[in-house]
């Protein structure tokens, strides 16, 4: 055990503040420390990880996770996110930095880091790793698929350095107002709310043409909005035993089928719960906008912090 410095046990708050309470950051990184499952994730990571060699030996791994979630959750810049744990104690306590004793990593090494996801696409391993974790512990896929997307800005000015937008970002109009950006498409589990399929495009690309790739196959019902109306050769052709319970449009030949409407009203009580992951990423944790250039990097960060959503949804459950 090494010996604590008096800058730990100052952000301990060992004596020193005795007024203090613990705050909703508190309350919230102790929750995620508690059911975060550091060790599987570590185990996805660690062999692509740098060993320690004959130059600078690598910041510890789980350090580093934990920095790169601190990004996630309170939607960081790679130095933002040096800087907010230099000025946070929670945020020092959370990542486990002594800074009587050691640095805190600076935002290049957060950058390398990762860039070492994005290289080896490990952000759908560590998806793919929460989902499996999250079925020992009793969640587990039900027969029902909620589908859904949404829209992630991107910045559509060109006065940058290329004079020119991301190629690989597409305008598209939803209602009366056109749209830059991307999508997030995902398929969440009816019962539990959890998100277990996910896939990133262009935002020009219609919600239907992803919807095999959001469905696990053993489906007995799929419901989604009305831009997945009409799909049923899709749906079979992944599911085959699964009924449609998409929203249908209302509107026909002009007028408007109360039956239908209905319908679609109790649909969406179920329906309605594939909002709540969506709350999560963009409202709670600011994922409104890309922050890199290209769908690969923003996909890593959107199954990474799909990943993340999970694990915040089942907290009750978990802890």
């Amino acid at each position: 055990m090494k010996q604590q410095t008096l800058a730990a046990a100052a952000d301990q708050g060992a004596g020193f503040e005795q007024y203090r309470r613990p705050t909703r950051r508190d309350v919230f990184l102790a929750t995620m420390n508690e059911i975060v499952p550091w060790h599987e994730l570590c185990a996805v990571i660690e062999p692509h990880y740098p060993k320690a060699g004959n130059g600078r030996p690598p910041v510890g791994l789980e350090r580093m996770l934990r920095m790169y979630f601190v990004q996630h959750w309170f939607n960081l810049a790679d130095e933002a996110c040096e800087e907010a744990l230099l000025d946070s104690s929670a945020l020092r306590r959370f990542v486990g930095i002594d800074l009587g004793r050691e640095r805190v990593p600076d935002g290049t090494t957060l950058l390398r880091f990762r860039r070492l996801l994005e290289q080896h696409k490990l952000g759908e391993q560590l998806f793919a790793t929460v989902g499996q974790v999250l079925q020992t512990q009793g969640l587990k896929v039900g027969t029902g698929t909620i589908v859904d997307a949404t829209l992630i800005g991107a910045p559509s000015s060109t006065k940058n350095a290329a004079k020119a937008r991301d190629r690989e970002m597409h305008q598209t109009k939803k209602g009366q107002q056109w749209y830059f950006g991307m999508k997030l498409h995902i398929g969440v589990d009816s019962r539990t709310g959890l998100a277990h399929s996910a896939m990133v495009t262009a935002a020009n690309v219609h919600d239907k043409h992803p919807l095999p790739d959001l469905l696990h196959g053993s489906e007995r019902r799929v419901y989604g909005d009305s831009a997945y109306a009409s799909q049923k050769q899709l749906i079979a052709g992944k599911a085959p035993q699964a009924r449609d319970f998409t929203n249908q449009r209302v509107r026909k030949g002009g007028q408007i089928d109360e039956s239908e409407r209905a319908r679609n009203r109790t649909k969406s009580r179920v329906r309605a719960r594939v909002e709540h992951v969506f709350a999560v990423l963009k409202r709670l944790w600011g994922f409104t906008k890309v922050r890199y250039r290209g769908l690969a990097k923003n996909a890593t960060r959107s199954f990474v912090a799909l990943s993340l959503a999970n694990l915040y949804l089942a907290r009750r459950h978990l802890a």
